[in-house]
């Protein structure tokens, strides 16, 4: 791959801030959540319209109601698909969710009835693929299904330990779904993970900690925050000419 085609830089924010200092530093797409400790929870319609109000990217939101896992009760599915309808009929350009059997297989019959909802718009798998024994036949019934893309570290902590893995998905499926890799991503080992894999766009937070002084009670509230410097980093060391 010769990257004269440009990286697409998805950024994962949580808030109105977060979204200006990614699409301050060049971010070309936004992930939008709360509780990005929690690895990433529905936001609030509040939310979304005011970060499509702060800036001109396109936004996707997460629909993840519990942290700890990917298996959901019909009372949490039905309220998954309550929280995607609102979001889009509020502004949101895609829906990212994932949603599991209790042996590790897609929900086929969420997946199908969000695909139907989404109809004209994204629809993303998130890294609840990294979980599943079986990666292949998982990406193959997205095909199937019409998911836009999904997001993935390789079945690992990060996407540089995933990078084999990774690679692998993108040469057998990337012609047929968006590969878009995520999990550890830096300025320093962005490029080198765009190498490795041959994906055409990447997925971080891109963010440095902050701690709250005024937390009291709450006791240790530091919480990350987009950096738009290190968007910034990540946007020019992707825009540098390189070979794959």
């Amino acid at each position: 791959m010769n990257t004269k085609t440009k990286i697409l830089l998805e950024v994962c924010v949580a808030s109105v801030e977060d979204a200006i200092a990614a699409y301050s530093g060049g971010a070309d797409r936004l992930e939008l959540n709360l509780g990005l400790e929690l690895g990433g929870l529905t936001p609030s319609i509040g939310l979304l319209e005011e970060v499509k109000r702060a800036v001109e990217l396109p936004v996707l939101a997460m629909v993840r109601p519990t942290p700890g896992g990917f298996v959901y009760t019909p009372a949490e599915l039905r309220l998954m698909m309550r929280d995607a309808e609102m979001l889009l009929a509020a502004g949101a350009d895609g829906i990212v969710s994932g949603a599991l059997s209790r042996d590790g297989a897609l929900n086929v019959e969420f997946w199908r009835s969000l695909q139907q909802l989404t109809s004209g718009r994204e629809l993303v798998f998130h890294r609840a693929l990294d979980v599943v024994p079986d990666q292949s036949s998982l990406l193959r019934q997205l095909i199937d299904l019409g998911t836009t893309r999904v997001l993935t570290s390789g079945g690992c902590n990060t996407a540089w330990e995933g990078r084999e893995q990774i690679g692998r998905m993108q040469q057998i499926f990337g012609h047929q779904i968006e590969i878009l890799l995520g999990a550890g991503v830096s300025p320093d080992n962005v490029v080198s993970l765009v190498r490795a894999t041959g994906c055409h766009q990447v997925h971080g937070s891109f963010s440095r900690l902050h701690s709250n002084e005024l937390s009291g009670w709450l006791r240790d509230q530091s919480c990350r925050k987009t950096c738009s410097q290190l968007v910034s980093a990540a946007r020019i060391a992707l825009d540098l000419p390189f070979d794959a």
